[in-house]
């Protein structure tokens, strides 16, 4: 085999697997810090209402 015809395998320049794997973490938990933000009062409603329904004491009231 002629030396000529070999190929170098170039450096590829770009994101290691492990900084890639970080930025996607990052991203992902900017997502749901935001999904969480956003439906914050939302969930606090919910909680209220729970409560004036009485909660887990209200056994057979509410089905």
């Amino acid at each position: 085999m002629n030396m000529s015809m070999r190929r170098r395998r170039a450096a590829r320049p770009g994101m290691s697997g492990r900084r890639l794997l970080k930025a996607q973490g990052a991203l992902a938990g900017g997502l749901l810090a935001a999904v969480l933000v956003k439906e914050f009062p939302g969930i606090v409603r919910e909680l209220r209402i729970y409560r004036m329904t009485g909660g887990l004491r209200a056994r057979r009231r509410y089905p």
